[in-house]
């Protein structure tokens, strides 16, 4: 069977289940008698094992077969858990882990059995004591007992109206009716995969008419070892049961002629016990005269299933390739709506195509908006790997500490997700590592011994700001300033002029580092220029502040989507330019006369602030056609706590504009962030405000 056509699946999945069981391992060494985190721990590792092995994963099948053994012993509550089982199930997630990145790269596990873990995770199963050993012949011996009972099982399945009306038709053409149940071994990994080929055996020669339990559960496999069937068929009992007995993993079959019984007459319900498939629920008949009132419940019980199973599946997964071709149809649709707004405007036109045009302009709105809810996911599937590093690490750097997490369901682009997750990573370790104290110089300062980290994430306006704080030591601004000297960063008078924000912000530059010696978990400076390289290529920022003593915050600021934004078209020099309104503070008519120099730097004061301003047409040497006398149009946009005054020549306006990426054309150019067509065919320049200030 060839099941490469699955790999997409199973790496999804797969991926979901490690994540659940990180998560779950994590919630069950906090509370080790929580049977709700054992159940999950148990299912996602029965499910995992029955996907390797289709998959025909025998290595990845094996460790986690071992590891649902494991966890059934402890939901018998046979083995307790224990510190050292919890460590030993993490390597067991490193491990599936690595066999997962070998299957994405190359469709094969590799060939690392991983014998240590499986010989302690049967050391852990064998250490239980012999007590448990000597139940399990009695525990072998009583389904024997009980089996003869099964040959009864086919009585219970549910007889519907229309299944009668089946039966009944079937007898009139001369066809025998049996009641059947299966078995399916207990070693069996897809007990839905065995019951979907007894139907497909049985229908060869016969008909199913009904099932128990509904043909949904046994195709969700919400069933133990066995089910029944009543079937129609010409051939014999026996031909029957061989014919299912011959699919693999079948324990055995079993079955009778089913009888009928007529439907009972409303005045003698309790002579209909014992044959009808109601009977399900007998405590029924006892608060009821009529057969009806048995029915009901019987015939109910599927469409609540029906609406559970409508309820449950209501997503679907989309791979991101194809949403990118519906946002670049939708991108150009906004552009020929542009350029229909841009055509219409100024011109006599009649009402009629107005309307058309502000209909058009709805229509895509409402369409990009869709499009982007779609391409929005929560970031918590980046968050959830979090915890469990910072438990390592906490091993790993012998302090105490404890991550708290808040605004996981906060939404962001799907590509912006994908790329968010090393930079949080790198600073993450960063406060780990080099933020908090070790126990000791926290107690003698007074603070709690276990360290605290915080990562919150939440939405404000048109982008999400996720913030890495600690209660640690915070940054010392005079040994950076001493580092950037020795480092030739900055000359000795220079880097004692600067402010610690500026000498801080030394710690963003490649190579820059305070460690005083390197470690394999993080060092001041080593990755935070990944981190801010990386932000800065999803346009977005990023700030630290700090109090020496008292721990640190960064502060990420991204914005919500990277392909269709709202953004202020300016005029400088003849050229039209956008600015995203996403960082634009306020427009302001400022009189040339109000200029003011500090340092030889033009400033404004505005409102109790000093604001720096900066003339575009010097930064994009074009020459401005504006009178000098005539009061200034001053775009002011924040950085952070930063503002600054753009000076343009005109505005023409907002407008929803697509931008569309100038690839390595203008690499070096870092205040142009894209471009984007107008409606009239011209091509503006997008200005990053972040950039310039």
């Amino acid at each position: 069977m060839d099941v490469s056509q699955y790999l997409d699946i199973f790496l999804d999945e797969t991926k979901e289940h490690l994540q659940n069981l990180n998560t779950q391992i994590l919630a069950l060494e906090q509370d080790s008698e929580n049977m709700d985190t054992i159940n999950e721990i148990f299912r996602a590792a029965h499910s995992l094992k029955g996907m390797a092995g289709t998959m025909g994963y025998k290595r990845m099948q094996t460790l986690t077969h071992d590891m649902e053994n494991v966890f059934s012993e402890v939901r018998t509550g046979n083995i307790k858990v224990n510190a050292q089982m919890i460590d030993t199930l993490f390597q067991c997630l490193d491990a599936l882990e690595e066999y997962l990145s070998i299957i994405q790269e190359s469709a094969d596990e590799g060939d690392n059995d991983n014998e240590p873990l499986i010989k302690e995770l049967n050391r852990i199963l064998n250490d239980k004591g012999g007590e448990e050993k000597k139940a399990d012949p009695q525990t072998e011996e009583a389904p024997a007992k009980e089996a003869p009972t099964l040959n009864t099982h086919w009585m219970n399945v549910e007889c519907k109206p229309e299944d009668r009306l089946q039966i009944k038709e079937a007898k009139e053409k001369g066809k025998n009716i049996y009641g059947i149940t299966v078995i399916v071994q207990e070693a069996c990994l897809l007990k839905a995969a065995r019951a979907f080929l007894v139907f497909k055996a049985i229908e060869e020669i016969g008909e199913v008419i009904s099932t128990q339990p509904s043909s949904q559960d046994i195709e969700d496999e919400k069933f133990e070892l066995d089910f029944s069937l009543i079937v129609a068929s010409e051939r014999q009992l026996d031909e029957v049961l061989d014919s299912v007995k011959k699919v693999s993993e079948i324990a055995d079959a079993m079955g009778d002629i089913y009888v009928l019984e007529e439907e009972p007459k409303a005045e003698e319900p309790e002579t209909t016990v014992p044959a009808v498939a109601q009977t399900t629920q007998p405590e029924v008949l006892n608060k009821s005269e009529t057969p009806k009132a048995v029915e009901k419940p019987a015939v109910k019980q599927p469409e609540k299933k029906a609406a559970a199973k409508q309820q449950m599946n209501r997503t679907v997964r989309v791979d991101i390739e194809k949403l990118d071709v519906l946002m670049n149809l939708v991108s150009e649709l906004i552009i020929a709506k542009n350029s229909l707004v841009s055509s219409a405007t100024g011109t006599d036109q009649n009402a009629g195509f107005n309307e058309q045009i502000e209909y058009l302009e709805s229509v895509t709105t409402n369409l990009h908006e869709s499009v982007m809810k779609v391409r929005m996911v929560p970031i918590e599937s980046v968050l959830n790997k979090f915890p469990r590093m910072i438990r390592d690490l906490s091993k790993k750097l012998n302090k105490q500490m404890e991550l708290y997490m808040t605004g996981e369901e906060t939404e962001l682009d799907r590509t912006v997700v994908d790329e968010i997750g090393d930079p949080l990573m790198h600073l993450l370790r960063n406060s780990a590592d080099h933020g908090l104290e070790s126990t000791e110089t926290r107690i003698a300062r007074g603070k709690s011994p276990v360290g605290s980290i915080f990562l919150d994430a939440y939405q404000d306006g048109n982008n999400v700001v996720i913030e890495v704080r600690d209660d640690g030591n915070g940054i010392d601004a005079d040994a950076v300033r001493m580092k950037a000297i020795e480092r030739d960063f900055m000359t000795e008078e220079q880097a004692m002029a600067a402010s610690d924000e500026d000498i801080i912000a030394c710690l963003f530059e490649p190579g820059f580092s305070t460690a005083k010696q390197v470690s394999d978990v993080s060092g001041r400076g080593v990755g935070l220029d990944v981190v801010k390289s990386k932000i800065e290529a999803l346009s977005g920022e990023v700030e630290v502040k700090t109090r020496l003593g008292e721990g640190s915050t960064f502060i990420i600021r991204l914005p919500l989507t990277l392909a269709i934004i709202q953004a202020l078209m300016v005029v400088v020099g003849g050229e039209k330019y956008a600015i995203s309104l996403g960082g634009i503070q306020t427009i302001e008519d400022v009189d040339p006369k109000e200029v003011k120099t500090v340092q030889s730097k033009e400033v404004i004061h505005l409102r109790g602030s000093v604001i720096p301003l900066i003339r575009l047409e010097e930064v994009l040497d074009i020459e401005s056609k504006r009178d000098p006398d005539e009061n200034m149009v001053v775009v002011i946009v924040k950085k952070g706590d930063k503002l600054a005054g753009l000076v343009i020549d005109e505005l023409i306006g907002q407008q929803e504009i697509v931008i569309k990426s100038m690839g390595k054309y203008i690499n070096k150019c870092k205040f142009i962030s894209g471009a984007t067509i107008l409606g009239d065919g011209e091509i503006a320049l997008i200005l990053d405000a972040n950039a310039l200030i």
